[in-house]
């Protein structure tokens, strides 16, 4: 199982109502709204595609040969 590390995050209440409604939008959690949209943030400035799921397709690209 993968270990998760907890921390305490403090946020203004206007954008955790934002959050929330984002959230139940997508049927997520809090939590796992912003776990989602950070791991979504650091994809992005890692380069890589912001589709967590990686298709053969994109795969086959990515590798040279």
């Amino acid at each position: 199982m993968e270990q998760r590390k907890a921390f305490l995050l403090r946020i203004n209440a206007e954008l955790w109502k934002e959050l929330e409604a984002w959230a139940a939008d997508e049927l997520r959690s809090v939590n796992g709204q912003v776990e989602y949209l950070l791991r979504q943030a650091v994809q992005k400035r890692k380069g890589e595609a912001a589709n967590t799921a990686a298709s053969p397709e994109s795969d086959a690209r990515s590798k040279p040969g």
